[in-house]
């Protein structure tokens, strides 16, 4: 059960951009087409899940062991660039058709801060392994819901007559707020399922 909760309060309740205002640069950067975002997506819980595993076992295998702590952030940095790296390598030779389709995605998702702070999040919060991956899975999916209903937004946006001063940045910003609130109604959420579940 408090998987499960992980998992709804990771999308809904504690969502990576709504809530906790990471990963804002591609959240208003690659929103303009449904498209796009489900393409980055995709690559963003591919590459969030793989991060958090391996920045997990380098945390307790590695730095907890030897007190190296205080290079937490810097060695996650390291690890999640080598990684992104390691990946386009791979889908370049493996699945040529897979790399096209992740196109500049890929190489975007180094520079993505939610990934980084979801790596951090998971050692701070003291998950286990299993319940680091299901965080890390979940956030993912938060992450893509929020940028395919954002995209969603701004596709209807470009039909719409907006007030000349509005249009351009402002009515992005303003709607990237009025579905900030929209998600600011779950907020009761994760606490009623843990009494529901006797999980207090």
């Amino acid at each position: 059960m408090e998987y499960l909760l992980i998992f709804i309060s990771a999308i809904f309740v504690n969502n990576i951009v709504l809530a906790q205002f990471l990963g804002i640069c591609p959240f208003l950067g690659v929103s303009k087409k449904i498209d796009t975002s489900l393409g980055m997506s995709a690559a963003v819980a591919f590459v969030l899940t793989l991060a958090t595993i391996v920045t997990w076992l380098v945390q307790k295998y590695v730095l907890d062991p030897n007190g190296l702590g205080y290079l937490q952030t810097i060695a996650f940095i390291l690890v999640i660039a080598s990684l992104v790296q390691m990946v386009e390598i791979v889908l370049k030779k493996v699945s040529p058709a897979l790399y096209q389709a992740l196109g500049i995605f890929l190489p975007l998702i180094t520079t993505n801060c939610a990934v980084l702070g979801v790596a951090i999040l998971v050692i701070q919060k003291d998950f286990n392994l299993a319940q680091s991956i299901v965080y890390a899975f979940s956030t993912a999916i938060g992450f893509g819901l929020a940028l395919t209903v954002f995209a969603g937004m701004r596709e209807q946006l470009e039909l719409t007559n907006v007030p000349k001063g509005m249009r351009g940045m402002a009515i992005v910003l303003v709607s990237a707020g009025l579905l900030s609130l929209a998600f600011m109604g779950f907020s009761g959420v994760d606490g009623g399922l843990r009494t529901l579940f006797g999980l207090d």
